[in-house]
């Protein structure tokens, strides 16, 4: 019965809500925080997500009040979000959990993060289907270092592994890579290596400093590059801003 709620969240269909929404069971776990939880599966993985990792998970969420549907897992393909993306309550759930299990959490409205209103309850069955580690952060990501190649715009670059090509893309031909970005506080906005397969692009459809970059390079080639804001976003509005480091792999030029 159990298996049956939480997987009618991987369906169109929306879920029904679990037996035990108002009254947490007997045997469920309380943390210091308030947080309530009750495993309905044992994992098969002693591993633990941490803030910065990123996850595949099914998930199913209610409102206590009134068993109505807030979110849920639309497709079986388990959703791939950023752990510190998840509300307060949901990331401190999916921590305590290692892949493969399965866990029903009551949580209040202070851990909502502002989304759950003064005395309700969120109720969540989520699957935890496996952890993803981000790469690790440069130790030069504040700055690029003197020995850096820099170029008359202000790009900066250091090549990191040579390539075993001989060809290098055109400013309008298309190229496979796989790559990693970073904000120079160190923190990671964007990659295609927690996402499993390299990307497919346009050299005119990128910023000017990828454009520029790319062209640089030939295949097998792996660079890291700093590029100023002015060859970035140049401050748009939902964009990373600043200065942008990037850890290139030309995979292939099209």
């Amino acid at each position: 019965m159990i298996a049956a709620l939480l997987f009618a969240a991987v369906t169109m269909t929306k879920p029904l809500p679990p037996p035990d929404l108002k009254t947490p069971p007997a045997g469920a776990q309380t943390s210091a925080d308030g947080l309530v939880s009750k495993v309905l599966e044992a994992g098969t993985a002693g591993e633990h997500p941490g803030d910065a990792d990123f996850v595949h998970i099914h998930y199913a969420v209610w409102k206590a009040s009134d068993g109505s549907v807030i979110d849920y897992t639309r497709t079986e393909v388990p959703t791939f979000v950023e752990m510190y993306k998840l509300l307060p309550g949901m990331r401190e759930m999916f921590k305590q959990m290692s892949p493969g299990q399965k866990l029903r959490a009551w949580i209040p409205a202070s851990l909502g993060g502002g989304k759950i209103k003064e005395g309700d309850t969120f109720v969540v069955d989520g699957e935890l289907v496996d952890i993803v580690h981000p790469p690790t952060t440069p130790a030069d990501v504040a700055a690029a270092p003197a020995d850096a190649i820099k170029t008359r715009s202000g790009l900066a670059y250091k090549i990191l592994r040579p390539g075993t090509g001989t060809i290098h893309p055109r400013s309008r031909g298309k190229v496979l890579v796989h790559y990693s970005g970073w904000t120079t506080d160190g923190r990671m906005f964007d990659s295609s290596i927690v996402k499993g397969e390299p990307m497919e692009l346009s050299l005119d459809r990128v910023i000017p400093g990828w454009t520029e970059g790319l062209q640089l390079m030939t295949e097998g080639e792996q660079v890291r590059f700093w590029i100023p804001q002015k060859l970035a976003y140049e401050g748009a509005a939902g964009m990373p801003s600043g200065m942008l480091v990037f850890d290139v792999e030309l995979v292939k030029v099209r």
